[in-house]
């Protein structure tokens, strides 16, 4: 083509091959750095050296979607099992599951509650004096009742955040739902499923184009800029500019690797509610891929605490001193021209995968459309108010 540019994209996961991939059948030349030494970013998926299990090396990913484009997008690079996500939690001396079901109503309240009669119980345990809520806590509270907020959610939530609930938007609740019947189904997606060789290889097959070129254990400098007609930068926002305003608030993970010789817990992912277990969850990663046979097992315990200089940043906290930053670090950037910031680190939000993959078929859409018009390419393609 006449009008060949030269791309730059900083990060090879998802964000970044989905854009790459988008250019590159565009007849755009594509050429992608990475710091670590693999592709995939977070979702990476490796087999472990001594079970031949599946394991998502940086924790659990699980595909869920209801966007019928993200969906038939992914199935152009792999073949998707089926696989539902059925979480139990251990609180309070018992094993129950999540989000909590009817099952886990009846249970806990040692009853035998219909629907209608578990919403009426339920109903009836809420604090109906809180009609505004302003965090996470008086949510909790207002919708559910005290007994299975501080059994279930604020031991938890304290472990996860390193804050107290009542420092918590109220917002983070609606991602926790009640549900009066025994689906037992941790989404409510219409598509869910895993790729059965794994996240690694649905990243390479979305990378496997002629015109994309990658480059591991390459770290971005500002001079790399001058190499290419348009930079994707896919790091995080306050990373690009050093840090000038500060460091964005993210919380990170820490794993603890064990085996078994069998069954370790009997499902994929058991939640520690209480307080005094020091980790979130064990993960036994076998339970990932269902469609396969093994021995011996390789689980993790999950760490949560506040990100360092150096550590992998996971879960943003968006706090109002983060939020204030971030507005000043938005406002640097809008001012840019030929970069455009993508994914959830560059725009510093929680994304699960099937909104990272849309958005970044909006990014590359937004840019092939920009040169189509011959107007300028928007330092974010996501409204970042």
């Amino acid at each position: 083509m006449n009008n060949k540019k030269h791309i730059l994209i900083v990060g090879a996961g998802l964000t970044g091959a989905v854009i790459a991939r988008e250019l590159a059948e565009a007849g755009h030349a594509v050429r992608i750095i990475d710091s670590r030494s693999h592709i995939a970013g977070n979702c990476y998926s490796e087999r472990d050296a001594r079970t031949g299990i599946m394991v998502h090396t940086y924790g659990p990913h699980i595909f869920h979607t209801d966007n019928q484009t993200v969906w038939d997008y992914i199935h152009r690079f792999c073949t998707m099992m089926p696989y539902i996500n059925r979480v139990k939690a251990t609180a309070a001396g018992q094993v129950f599951s999540l989000p909590i079901n009817l099952h886990t109503i009846n249970q806990f309240f040692h009853t035998t509650c219909s629907p209608v009669q578990a919403k009426a119980l339920i109903d009836s345990k809420s604090d109906k004096s809180l009609t505004d809520p302003q965090n996470f806590e008086q949510q909790a509270l207002r919708f559910i009742g005290r007994e299975l907020y501080q059994t279930f959610f604020k031991g938890y939530t304290i472990k996860q955040w390193g804050i107290s609930p009542s420092a918590l938007p109220a917002a983070i609740l609606k991602r926790l739902p009640v549900r009066f019947t025994y689906d037992d189904n941790y989404f409510s997606h219409r598509y869910q499923g895993m790729p059965r060789d794994g996240y690694t290889a649905l990243a390479a097959a979305i990378l496997d184009h002629p015109l994309i070129t990658v480059e591991l254990n390459r770290s971005f400098q500002t001079e790399d800029r001058a190499s290419c007609d348009h930079l994707f930068f896919t790091g995080p926002l306050d990373a690009y500019y050093q840090f000038a305003y500060g460091r964005l608030g993210y919380r990170t993970l820490d794993f603890e690797k064990f085996y078994d010789e069998g069954e370790f817990q009997g499902t994929a992912v058991m939640n520690y509610c209480d307080q005094d277990i020091p980790f979130t969850r064990i993960t036994e990663h076998k339970y990932f891929s269902p469609w396969e046979t093994h021995q011996g097992s390789v689980c993790y315990r999950e760490y949560s605490r506040q990100s360092e200089p150096g550590d992998i940043p996971y879960y943003p906290v968006r706090q109002v001193d983060e939020k204030t930053m971030l507005a000043r670090y938005v406002a640097l950037a809008s001012q840019e021209t030929g970069v455009t910031f993508a994914g959830r680190l560059a725009t510093y939000r929680y994304l699960d995968m099937d909104i990272t993959i849309a958005e970044a078929l909006a990014a590359a859409g937004r840019y092939l459309g920009c040169l189509r018009d011959a107007t300028p390419m928007p330092a974010f393609v996501v409204d970042m108010t």
